[in-house]
Order: C-alpha cells, then structure tokens, then sequence
C-alpha cells in the first residue's frame, strides 16, 4: 500500500474490480427469474468488495481503515458462496472465478496485516 496514492493503485481494488465486471457478465447468462435473487445477491456481494477497499483507503485512522477491508472480505466471502450455488444450479461454471477470489482474499489479508 505505501505508495498509493488512490484506491485505483491497490492491486486488490484492481482485482476485485474486474471481479465485478466478471460477475456482471455471468449472471447476464442467469435465468430471468433470478433476476431478483442470485443475480441481486452476486452483484450486490461483489460490487461491495472493491467499494469497502475505496472507502478503507481514504479512512484516517487505522481502526476505520481496517472495519472497511474487513466489511470488504466479509462481502468476498458472501460471494464464494454464491459462486458455489451459481454452479451446484448449473448457471455458471466458478472453476476461473473462485480463484481470483480466493487471490483477492489472500490480497485482502496481506493489505489488513500491513496495517500499523
């Protein structure tokens, strides 16, 4: 983290940005009617990842700053769960998504252990 001048220089923000936009696209694929379920879930699970790490960067004092990436990881892991349903449903194939997600977790730990 230490020359970072932006959340957008953090390579976990990275990751789990084009995490989202990986989401985004599989669950178009989802069947209409989980529209207002699954897909709301995922997005919604997803988007909260990157979000937490740019709202945790700008944070002050480190108390906040690890509240933020810890809401962050919680929201990771909410969405291995549904990467777990999305496939046992037979919707979407995780085999390439639960491992950036397990990258990014592992991103998000190294970035909460540097933490002063």
């Amino acid at each position: 983290m230490g020359n970072a001048k932006s959340f957008k220089d953090l390579v976990v923000w990275q990751k789990a940005h084009e995490l989202v936009i990986e989401i985004y696209k599989i669950t178009k694929l989802f069947p209409r009617d989980e529209k207002f379920s699954l897909i709301s879930q995922m997005r919604r699970a997803a988007i909260s990842v990157p979000a937490n790490i740019a709202e945790g960067f700008i944070k002050r004092s480190i108390k906040d700053k690890s509240n933020f990436y810890n809401m962050a990881q919680g929201s990771l892991e909410e969405l291995k769960y549904y990467l777990i349903l999305a496939g046992d449903l037979g919707y979407a194939k995780n085999e390439s998504l639960s491992p950036k997600a397990d990258e990014i977790g592992r991103l998000l730990n190294r970035l909460l252990s540097s933490l002063p």
